[in-house]
């Protein structure tokens, strides 16, 4: 019986190729708005991310995120270093600023400074040249996503000169890096430079970075900073969560995905249901028949069950690779870096293609159900 369902589904082509159009749709419309709104919200942690040292961030108690902060005094490293389980402790500065490219654009830029004797601060992985470029005067290392907002023409940027706040600049590396959320240009340089590039109010210390002793963990030193300084402390994994929260509390990102998800959803159901409605419509003297010759309510469900089925596989199947496909035809530009599906999407979409098919397959086979076997004869 279940081959003669996938028989009758099959040979109405228009209605096949329809329902699992309908199906793919909302399965891609679905999959692919949650991923992009999981990855652009993960951009909030990239501050954090891109820093792999250190084990607990310390700053002043009003900051909240890597780009939300407030500067403390240059005493407050002291005190970092002061606390027992401190195994170590350097300065990092973030500040915004404003970069003249040679041929005269302007673009704003984020400026970090890392420790100027152990680089702590920078990037795990380079993408052109090595960080002892840093030794030399003047220089910068940009994020390769900063290289395409200010070299769109494809220009190498090794060796262009910036003017940064009326000071000289020039790039001798190019960092592999995950952007911000902003995907602003990001420029790396040891802390007394970036003192230098950014001037301001007296207190420019953003954060103080602490690597843990061998016996502490993250967490008790950071109850120790906290009791000990009056400054705010977060672990690693902490302070990525709260520049996620950041963005899901303070934009409207979360409700404009959170709508196109439903419309994916609401699509899928009318254009699934109308178009099984049909297919069931259609076929009702067939169904009819079958009842006629002894074939039960129970497997006319179960007829109807793999045909939803057969349906459910190749749509979502095709949903899913639709994704996979958009994100591998983005993967070389820079704003899309680092997207991926987390395994937790695929099931939501499995999820709501199955609700799909249970509901639009419950409203078509109440007619199936009803109808008498009678009718066939008249």
């Amino acid at each position: 019986m279940i081959w003669i369902a996938i028989r009758m589904l099959t040979g109405d082509a228009q209605k096949f190729y329809g329902l699992v159009f309908g199906i793919a749709f909302s399965t891609l419309l679905i999959t692919q708005q949650l991923t992009i709104f999981v990855n652009l919200v993960e951009r909030g942690a990239s501050g954090v991310y891109n820093v792999g040292n250190p084990d607990v961030w310390v700053m002043d108690t009003v900051s909240r995120t890597t780009e939300v902060n407030y500067a403390m005094p240059s005493t407050a490293l002291d005190k970092v270093r002061g606390v027992p389980g401190v195994e170590w402790a350097v300065p990092h500065l973030r500040a915004a600023a404003s970069v003249r490219s040679g041929d005269g654009d302007l673009e704003g830029v984020a400026i970090i400074g890392v420790d100027d004797s152990t680089l702590i601060g920078l990037p795990k992985r380079m993408k052109e040249g090595s960080i002892d470029v840093l030794s030399q005067p003047d220089s910068v290392i940009i994020d390769d996503t900063g290289v395409i907002r200010l070299y769109e023409d494809g220009t190498d940027p090794i060796g262009q000169r910036l003017e940064l706040n009326d000071q000289r600049a020039v790039i001798r590396g190019v960092a592999d890096a995950i952007p911000s959320f902003t995907s602003q240009v990001t420029l790396y340089t040891k802390y007394s430079a970036a003192l230098r590039y950014v001037p301001g109010t007296r207190n420019r210390l953003s954060f103080v970075l602490v690597g843990a002793a061998d016996g502490v963990t993250p967490e008790e030193l950071v109850k120790r900073i906290e009791n000990e300084t009056g400054l705010r402390a977060r672990t690693r994994d902490e302070f990525a969560q709260d520049g996620i929260d950041f963005i899901i509390e303070n934009t409207g990102i979360p409700l404009n995905f959170g709508i196109t998800v439903a419309l994916g959803f609401i699509v899928g159901v009318a254009i699934v249901g109308l178009t099984f409605s049909l297919f069931i419509r259609d076929n009702i003297k067939q169904f009819g028949a079958l009842k006629a010759i002894g074939v039960t309510n129970a497997k006319i469900r179960r007829m109807v069950a793999a045909q939803a089925g057969l349906v459910g596989l190749i749509g979502y199947g095709l949903g899913v690779l639709g994704t996979v496909g958009f994100l591998w035809s983005f993967s070389g530009n820079p704003f899309f870096k680092g997207f991926y599906i987390p395994w937790q999407i695929p099931l939501i979409s499995l999820t709501a293609v199955i609700v799909i098919l249970a509901l639009t397959g419950w409203l078509a086979l109440r007619n199936v159900l009803r109808t008498e076997p009678a009718s066939v004869f008249r």
